[in-house]
């Protein structure tokens, strides 16, 4: 191979093809960097994260009055709801100055309008189901970010729906309030009249919203991925989106102070275009950060080129599945779906549709309290490889008659797999996997 010429081939040489054990640990480190950074631009220039942001603004339109409403039937009953405004005004006004003040005074008329003990089961059933589709929309733009296919059962879905929407309110704002009385009690006043104290007081105030917006991120991108998700890939990415989320509120504010034009132009309806923008940020923030969480997890996933599925990337993944899975099941674990997601360099929807046809097939099974994991579906010696690799070349749906109908392909597809069953004969997986073992 000829030595590279330009900076640009240099550079690709060294994102894309050098080995880890020629890099320090920093440079490996910013190597993952970049192609973390390389995989996120990519999808944005592709359109994917910021098409589901846009969805997700009209979804936010019509859910917000309905949420803040259960909400504040929620925290009426404990007693705190009158720290509603105080929390609108910390989200908003940042971001739009001045002009936020009417448009919370409209939210919360509209919020003291509705009343949830008497709009009947069927306005009940409306209010509910209508925030349940926010959640549930995040939750497949989240999904899709992570290439999961299936969502959340039903019964789960509605359960952990429920405590974000009614519980999770009921716990910022109980936090908020003893954050509150601890600020203002006699002993902090006294101990911040220390200079130092002072100065060590006036850094973390500063840094709490920092800290609060990190760790509710890094909340959500765990929780609501219907996958298994590494606390620390969801740590980076909520840092990445939280620190970019505070340090845009401070430039939006700029913006909206000077946005004259707009005034000008829309009239009242300015407020209007920039909420709009806000929220499609502050959703296209979270995204980002999600999609950094999951490159982050994947970074061996991440190729100059997006590959196509091909039939011998699938016979590869099917057996190296297999391989590592009856290998983990013979040491008396259950192989984690995200390990072999990490371990195996291919793209997760590969995996994902692996997955799904060794388990119809009946070669694999979930396991775990979440069914985050697999194991074999029977024995070890009980399952021939002949049975293994007709399992991993099978066509997920019946093949059309078109492709049937002639005759001589059909007889040489039928030679072919002839010709695996006369080289495996009756070779089952355990003892392919103790060959392996004694292989040199």
């Amino acid at each position: 191979m000829s030595e590279p010429s330009t900076l640009r081939e240099r550079w690709q040489l060294w994102l894309w093809h050098a080995e880890d054990a020629d890099l320090s640990a920093w440079q490996r480190t910013g190597r993952y960097t970049a192609r973390v950074i390389y995989a996120v631009a990519r999808d944005l220039v592709e359109g994917k994260i910021t098409l589901h942001a846009m969805s997700l603004v009209y979804t936010t339109l019509l859910s917000i009055v309905p949420f803040l409403a259960l909400s504040f039937s929620v925290l009426k009953g404990f007693g705190v709801h009158n720290q509603l405004r105080p929390f609108l005004e910390g989200v908003m006004t940042d971001p739009l100055g001045d002009r936020a003040s009417p448009l919370i005074d409209t939210i919360l008329q509209f919020v003291d309008n509705i009343e949830v003990g008497v709009l009947g089961s069927v306005g009940l059933g409306i209010l509910i189901y209508t925030v349940i589709a926010l959640v549930q929309k995040v939750e497949r733009s989240f999904n899709e970010i992570w290439h999961v296919s299936q969502i959340r059962p039903l019964g789960q879905r509605f359960s952990n729906y429920l405590s974000v929407i009614l519980v999770g309110p009921l716990l910022l704002f109980a936090a908020l309030g003893a954050t509150a009385a601890i600020v203002s009690s006699d002993m902090v006043v006294q101990a911040t009249q220390n200079q130092a104290v002072s100065w060590l007081f006036h850094t973390m105030s500063r840094a709490t919203p920092y800290v609060v917006i990190i760790t509710l991120f890094t909340f959500l991108y765990v929780f609501i991925p219907n996958t298994s998700v590494n606390i620390k890939h969801a740590f980076i990415g909520g840092v990445v989106a939280g620190i970019t989320w505070q340090t845009l509120g401070f430039g939006f504010t700029i913006f909206v102070a000077h946005a004259n034009n707009y005034a000008a132009i829309y009239s009242g309806f300015a407020i209007g275009i920039f909420v709009l923008i806000w929220l499609y940020l502050v959703w296209l923030l979270l995204l980002i950060g999600a999609a950094v969480a999951f490159y982050s997890q994947h970074v061996r996933q991440i190729t100059l080129n997006r590959g196509q599925p091909s039939a011998a990337v699938d016979e590869y993944t099917g057996m190296a599945m297999v391989y590592r899975i009856a290998r983990a099941y013979e040491q008396g674990n259950a192989l984690a779906i995200s390990k072999l997601e990490s371990d195996l360099a291919v793209s997760p929807d590969i995996v994902r549709r692996m997955i799904s046809k060794l388990v119809n097939r009946q070669i694999l099974t979930l396991a775990g309290s979440a069914g985050d994991r697999l194991v074999p579906a029977r024995p070890l010696d009980r399952l021939t490889m002949d049975e293994l690799l007709s399992a991993v070349r099978s066509a997920e749906q019946p093949l059309p008659a078109a492709l049937v109908s002639d005759q001589a392909v059909a007889s040489a597809a039928s030679r072919i797999n002839g010709q695996l069953t006369d080289v495996f004969g009756n070779q089952t997986v355990a003892e392919w996997i103790r060959e392996s073992d004694t292989q040199p």
